[in-house]
């Protein structure tokens, strides 16, 4: 139950019911999911357009070359019914959460962006959603976030502990959310 719990607390949504753009946060492990729940957002109408961010990873051979998974994410959502004049991608290379953050928050300032709907695995949700308030305190951009229900790329609540991966992405994430908070 401890570790059931300790997956739960890291878990966080904030409604938004309509946004000027869905962002997806980059995540190689993940971003399939990421990209497939920010489809399914835009297929329900609740923003016009997706945003993308970059965080420089580059993913498997493709049969061509290695694309980015930016570039991945990108052809998800157009495989998932996201046109591709729907699909922006935020300027710059962001280093972690707080710096994509900044990114998103500059590309909505450009773009006159007041709502952001953001999209990151689950066990990520509670860190991204106290990343992209603090960078857009004071800018008067409303954010809310959603996120696909662990189990699916991302361990499972019950079993997170019985994996590598998954000591990587929840107990890792309490490390990450510690830093956060005394850096930022």
């Amino acid at each position: 139950m401890i570790a059931w719990l300790a997956a739960h607390l890291l878990i966080v949504r904030a409604e938004i019911p309509s946004a000027d753009a869905i962002v997806v946060f980059s995540g190689s492990g993940t971003y399939i999911e990421r990209a497939t729940w920010a489809a399914k957002l835009f297929r329900e109408g609740r923003a016009p357009v997706v945003v993308v961010t970059n965080d420089g990873l580059i993913g498997g051979w493709d049969g061509q070359r290695n694309p980015y998974f930016y570039e991945l994410i990108s052809r998800r959502l157009q495989q998932q019914g996201v046109p591709a004049d729907r699909i922006q991608l935020a300027n710059g290379q962001a280093l972690g959460t707080y710096e994509e953050s900044l990114l998103l928050r500059d590309h909505a300032t450009s773009h006159q962006y007041q709502r952001l709907l953001i999209v990151t695995s689950a066990y990520h949700s509670r860190r991204a959603l106290w990343s992209m308030r603090r960078a857009c305190e004071g800018s008067g951009i409303q954010v809310g976030i959603e996120a696909p229900p662990p189990g699916w790329q991302t361990p499972s609540p019950w079993l997170w502990w019985s994996r590598r991966f998954g000591w990587k992405t929840v107990a890792g994430e309490y490390a990450k959310m510690i830093y956060y908070w005394s850096r930022y």
